[in-house]
């Protein structure tokens, strides 16, 4: 699909991540289509070009394409195939391709792709990563697992969405694994740097300092850096809830144990996201691990 009708799209969900998706495509020049339940980011997209839409089913009228921005798999069943869903839109799901963003459990977008199917439609399952600015400049990540047609006619925009593409395979679940499996690793690195902090401030070290050291050396990692500037800074607006890296870890956790897995790292750093969740810091940036470290690694 390369012609200039093909250059629509419509988005479903545009908070952090969605909304840099539409930020991006409206400075490439594409046609976006948006819905959110929080009107006031429609609106603010709408200054931008965007299209308004009173409903998922109206966004994804008129376009090939609806990329899915929600928070988990409830919130995909709904604007799927709830009232005023994609797959009530204006002729019908038949010929219309979804792209599920959202982090949630492989057998969970198998089931969606699975109802999706029946009802005409086609599955690119594109879990995301990167953060909100990457999202809004293009360099984010996208795990996509689709058929290879599917994939070729959707190409232009897949490629627009993300610089760093990585093409999992046929098998729709699997960008879903491949997400969990990330999740798990970036919550495990952001509790161990948040750890690594506090034992740090404790020694009587500067952290700042601490942390260009850690950036330059083997402790580096990248959510450590980006996530733990942001704590030293006192800077907790939330770009990625405390209780994102919660489900997540809880779901990679659930697929783990499914294939015989329990290890060490994972239960530990899912911990942490809860007590930090149970503490009040649940609509802070994950970030708060530090503070809620911090807070609870008392000197004997």
């Amino acid at each position: 699909m390369t012609n200039n009708a093909s250059r629509a799209v419509a988005i479903v969900g545009t908070g952090n991540m969605g909304g840099g998706m539409a930020r991006n495509l409206l400075n490439r020049g594409w046609r976006v289509r948006v819905h959110d339940i929080d009107r006031e980011k429609v609106n603010a997209l709408v200054q931008l070009g965007a299209e308004p839409c009173n409903d998922a089913a109206d966004a994804a009228s008129g376009v090939p394409l609806t990329i899915v921005c929600v928070i988990d798999a409830a919130q995909c069943d709904d604007v799927l195939f709830g009232v005023g869903g994609v797959c009530q839109r204006s002729g019908g799901a038949a010929g219309h391709a979804v792209m599920l963003c959202p982090t949630i459990a492989p057998d969970d977008t198998e089931r969606l792709a699975a109802r999706l199917q029946a009802a005409g439609a086609d599955t690119i399952d594109a879990p995301m990563s990167g953060g909100p600015a990457r999202a809004a400049d293009g360099s984010m990540s996208l795990m996509v697992a689709c058929a290879d047609a599917l994939f070729d006619d959707h190409r232009a925009l897949i490629e627009a969405l993300s610089s760093r593409l990585f093409r999992i395979g046929t098998r729709v679940g699997d960008g879903a694994r491949t997400k969990l499996v990330n999740n798990l690793l970036a919550g495990i690195n952001l509790v161990g740097a948040a750890e690594a902090l506090v034992v740090a401030q404790r020694m009587g070290l500067d952290a700042n300092r601490m942390l260009e050291v850690i950036e330059q050396s083997s402790g580096q990692s990248w959510i450590g850096s980006d996530r733990m500037r942001r704590a030293l800074a006192g800077d907790y607006e939330p770009r990625a809830h405390v209780t994102l890296l919660e489900k997540d870890t809880g779901l990679a956790l659930k697929a783990a144990r499914a294939v015989g897995v329990e290890g060490p790292l994972g239960a530990a750093a899912h911990a942490v996201f809860v007590r930090t969740h149970e503490a009040g810091m649940a609509g802070l940036d994950d970030a708060a691990v530090l503070r809620w470290l911090s807070e609870s690694m008392r000197k004997p």
